[in-house]
């Protein structure tokens, strides 16, 4: 019963993976090549999709995001995949930042149980989520970006502009406390 986090070869996907461990939440690091097969082999109770540098280096992200029904989250480049893989816009952002943000929290519900109404995280704002796909709704967002976090209407795929995994997200381990909750209910 593991969650597995991808690597889209940005600079925080092995600090993602380090954060579940320091939580206790069991998780694997892998390749974003591998296989649908090959993951599938390792049966994944949900799936973290990394940051990157480019959608063009993420590998077979959006296969896995099209294949699994299990929990995803999408953390800034794989919360991009998502909007993209499921019909939204990305483009680059006005703002082009790495900076401290306040979040509005639009729906506590799930991701953000328990963080309402304001939240600070890390965010990077180079790419962003401009239109949101037509099956989701946004669950935050901020003065310098309206998509800060999505989600599935009727799926648990979630996504991220933010940065949960590091400490200038003071809260960041809640987003992931709760979405391995969400994980398990679906086991």
């Amino acid at each position: 019963m593991k969650i597995l986090v991808v690597n889209n070869k940005g600079q925080y996907n092995h600090r993602i993976q380090r954060s579940l461990q320091y939580l206790k939440i069991p998780s694997e690091l892998v390749s974003n090549t591998l296989s649908i097969e090959e993951i599938e082999a390792k049966n994944p109770i949900g799936l973290i999709l990394g940051g990157g540098p480019s959608i063009e280096g993420a590998g077979n992200s959006e296969e896995y995001i099209k294949h699994f029904d299990i929990p995803i989250l999408g953390i800034c480049l794989g919360h991009q995949l998502i909007a993209k893989t499921y019909g939204g816009e990305v483009s680059t952002s006005e703002t082009e930042s790495y900076a401290k943000v306040e979040i509005d929290i639009l729906n506590d519900e799930d991701l953000f149980k328990g963080l309402a109404p304001k939240m600070e995280v890390w965010s990077s704002h180079k790419d962003e989520v401009k239109t949101i796909p037509k099956d989701f709704k946004i669950l935050a967002n901020s003065n310098l970006c309206d998509v800060e976090s999505f989600k599935h209407k009727d799926k648990d795929v979630y996504g991220i502009q933010f940065h949960p995994e590091v400490h200038h997200t003071p809260k960041g381990s809640v987003i992931f406390e709760n979405f391995y909750d969400i994980c398990k209910e679906k086991v």
